[in-house]
Order: structure tokens, then C-alpha cells, then sequence
């Protein structure tokens, strides 16, 4: 055990991305079946619909699976209330201040863990009390840091600050991904672009299959001036481009941007006008399997890479 099974008690050191439109109830339950750790997307989901992913995870699994809760989407104070009441032991923290909410959630008996993109808020995650830290570089899908960070370079840099247990993401779908974080310093990795592409996944089939058609420079992070977010290239994005050659006011952006962009993209298909967020490895994505089968092909993939370094002749 290190110190990331340790703390949740889980086989592998292995997260499950909490994914918006792609992380219900049936994926994190599949991945806590395999032996990680599942976590239920709260950012796309209200309250009450929230509450029902939580009970029915609980029926599907009897191993520890979390909640990840992006902290600057509305109605927090109603989603931390059901987090406390259905009785959920972990917490994923994002796009927020982790002081805010990390001593309610301790005094709870719950472990919090907070996504960071710098040593600089690794640090404030640390000095705020949180058990241990997701440093994610720029590589990943999805809402990004601004500091352009990658993960190979980022991952040292935490390591060297911090003293609380070091989660990698991004650009992680592989067993020789995970062990090349592990040698910089991460005790686990948190994976989601491939868990995107899996059976369980909640996402629509026809986002699903556009992952395994997305090649090497087919996304890019673009709305910088709202919430940076890696999206693949489609007809959304090249409207903001397009958008972008009249230096746009935040208000035109947000205009474009509109309501339930990523709703109409990853969940109901809408692979031209939808809001499609994946990460830069979707390059190295050729199919769609089970949570469980993803998981045993990483664990055979880093002990096969371990076996290759130690019998490597430098």
C-alpha cells in the first residue's frame, strides 16, 4: 500500500476523473469495483439528481468511491449538505478557494483532496488542510489552470513543495504513463479522458467514438478570458476562433458560449455545436472498454514498464 491506497483504502492508485456529463453513478461504481477509486461528477448535476448518483452508487458498490465538486457552480451549499447526509467519506474540491469548504468537510469525518494546476496553490491547499493534492498539467480535458503548466514539469515542482500525498493528472491513460508520474514524485494518478471512453461512462456514443477518432493536435485551450477549457476542434471552437479575430469583450464570449454548450456536446452528441472537452492523450485512445478492463490493462502495462526499466542496459 502507499500513501494514496492508504488514505482511501483502495487496490490501485488510481482515480477516477470526475468528469461533468461523463461521471455518474455507473462509472465511478465500476472503477471503485476494480479496485480504484470512482468519483461522481457533481458539476453537472442538481442537487436532488446528485443525492440519487450517490444512493444509487452505494447499492452498486460496497468499496469507497467520492464525490468531486467543482466549488464555483451554484448551489454548493445544498450539494455539500447531501454530500454529509448520504454519508460520502470523499471529496474532490475544484475551481474554488479549498479554505471555503476543506474544515466543514474534515469536521465531517471526510477526506478532501483539491485539483491544483501550480506549486503556488498546491501549497494553499496544503496550508488550508486538505489530505492530499491533484496537480494537473495542461495536457487535460476539460477546465484548465492558467499557468500552461505541463504535467511532467509540474508534478517535481509540487513534490518539491508540499509534504501531504501528490495525485497526477493529465495526460495519463496508460500503465507507463502512471509509472513516469510515480517516478517524478506522484503517489497516485488521476485519469479521465480515458475513463470518458469506457463502457460506463455516461457520456453519448457519439462523443464517445469522436474520442477514438481525435488525433495528435485536434484540441486545443481556448476562452482563456472565462475558464480556460481543452476542447477538440469542431464548429463551436472555430466560432470562437472566428469570434476571437474581432477582439471580443468577456460578455460577447460568454454570448457565444451560451447555456449547457458541454450538456449538448458530451451527454446528448452534438458534435458541432456541443462543447467537446478531452484531453490531448484521446490520441492514444482506440476503443471503448469496461472500467474494469481499463484498470487491469493499466496495472499489466506498469508492471511490464517497471520490468523494462530494470532490465534497461544504459
Amino acid at each position: 500500500m502507499n500513501k494514496i491506497t492508504q488514505l482511501f483504502n483502495i487496490k490501485y492508485p488510481i482515480i477516477q476523473g470526475g468528469m461533468i456529463w461523463n461521471s455518474g453513478y455507473k462509472l465511478a461504481s465500476a472503477v471503485s469495483n476494480a479496485g480504484g477509486l470512482g468519483l461522481i461528477g457533481a458539476g453537472s448535476m442538481y442537487p436532488e439528481v446528485l443525492r440519487e448518483h450517490i444512493q444509487k452508487c452505494k447499492k452498486a458498490t460496497d468499496k469507497p468511491f467520492g464525490v468531486n465538486v467543482p466549488m464555483l457552480y451554484p448551489n454548493i451549499e445544498e450539494i455539500m449538505k447531501i454530500i454529509v447526509e448520504e454519508g460520502v467519506k470523499i471529496v474532490f474540491t475544484s475551481a474554488g478557494n479549498p479554505k471555503t469548504w476543506t474544515s466543514f468537510l474534515k469536521e465531517k469525518g471526510i477526506a478532501v483532496v483539491h485539483v491544483v494546476s501550480s506549486s503556488v496553490f498546491a501549497l494553499k491547499a496544503q496550508d488550508a488542510g486538505v489530505d492530499a493534492v491533484v496537480a494537473e498539467g495542461f495536457e487535460a480535458g476539460g477546465h484548465n489552470g492558467r499557468e500552461e503548466t505541463t504535467t511532467f514539469t509540474l508534478i517535481p515542482m509540487v513534490k518539491e513543495k508540499i509534504r501531504i500525498p501528490l495525485i497526477a493528472a493529465g495526460g495519463i491513460a496508460s500503465g507507463r504513463g502512471m509509472l513516469a508520474t510515480m517516478v517524478l514524485g506522484a503517489d497516485a494518478v488521476q485519469v479521465g479522458s480515458r475513463f470518458a471512453a469506457s463502457v460506463e461512462s455516461s457520456a453519448h456514443a457519439n462523443f464517445k467514438n469522436r474520442i477514438l477518432e481525435t488525433k495528435e493536435g485536434e484540441t486545443q485551450v481556448t476562452l482563456k478570458e472565462l475558464a480556460p477549457v481543452r476542447l477538440i476542434k469542431n464548429k463551436f471552437y472555430q466560432d470562437v476562433q472566428d469570434l476571437y479575430l474581432k477582439c471580443p469583450t468577456k460578455e460577447e464570449l460568454s454570448a457565444l458560449l451560451g447555456r449547457a454548450r458541454a450538456k449538448h456536446g458530451m451527454f446528448e452528441g452534438d458534435l458541432i455545436e456541443g462543447e467537446l472537452e478531452i484531453g490531448q492523450i484521446a490520441g492514444l485512445i482506440h476503443d471503448i472498454k469496461s472500467a474494469a478492463e481499463i484498470i487491469e490493462e493499466m496495472i499489466t502495462d506498469f508492471e511490464l514498464a517497471k520490468n523494462d526499466v530494470v532490465n534497461y542496459n544504459f
